[in-house]
């Protein structure tokens, strides 16, 4: 696997992979999953959460992954909560991070620890409807097509250079609890195919576009 500017980050092992979640963890379910598949490039090595609720957890723990929780009202500002986020997922000394329903957005120097290193799912087909509520947007705006994309991170909020996306369709009767469990089922087999194409062939950002092999 390799950076953006083209220099090695992985080695002929397995890629090591952290994940940051928020909630119940469905997209680190997925991967916990496929990691053991032969050929599949990647392990997951770590879990990282802004939550010691955080379902996540549970499934970390019943898969023997080593997880740690960076609560907000740990810290005296964001800037010390920031710092604790990288330091929690340095640990793990990862090849790729994974934002995996992680609700909090992370900040410049996060990034430019981990650079070209952080990839995201979205509930919808970027640039159309970022931020918090891509369902309930789409559904707002009447789009007959949605779906979910992975995006390697930026400083914006989703905004950064797309790696893959795949189109699920708005039913007539769909309301947002609907159309995002459609969405999340589609979002789980992106990411996994996604991560692993990754860990094998490695990622690039050319003249803003990411690339992958």
């Amino acid at each position: 696997m390799q950076t953006p500017s083209g220099h090695p980050v992985g080695s002929t092992s397995a890629a090591r992979l952290v994940v940051l979640a928020s909630g119940g963890g469905s997209n680190l379910a997925a991967l916990l999953a496929a990691h053991d598949a032969p050929g599949y490039g990647a392990r997951v090595v770590g879990l990282v959460t802004d939550k010691p609720t955080a379902g996540a957890l549970d499934l970390a723990r019943d898969a023997g992954i080593a997880s740690a929780v960076v609560a907000p009202a740990d810290f005296e500002d964001r800037a010390a909560w920031d710092r604790g986020v990288a330091e929690a997922v340095a640990v793990f000394r990862p090849d790729l991070v994974v934002l995996a329903g992680f609700m909090r957005i992370l900040s410049p120097s996060f990034l430019d620890r981990f650079p070209g290193r952080v990839v995201n799912t979205h509930p919808a087909l970027l640039p159309s409807f970022p931020g918090a509520h891509g369902v309930r947007d789409a559904l707002a705006h009447g789009v007959r097509v949605t779906g979910c994309t992975v995006h390697v991170v930026d400083a914006g909020v989703d905004t950064g250079p797309i790696l893959a996306q795949v189109a699920v369709p708005v039913l007539p009767d769909d309301d947002e609890a609907s159309l995002h469990e459609r969405i999340k089922v589609a979002e789980r087999a992106l990411l996994v195919e996604t991560v692993g194409r990754i860990a094998r062939d490695g990622l690039r950002v050319v003249d803003g576009r990411a690339v992958i092999g």
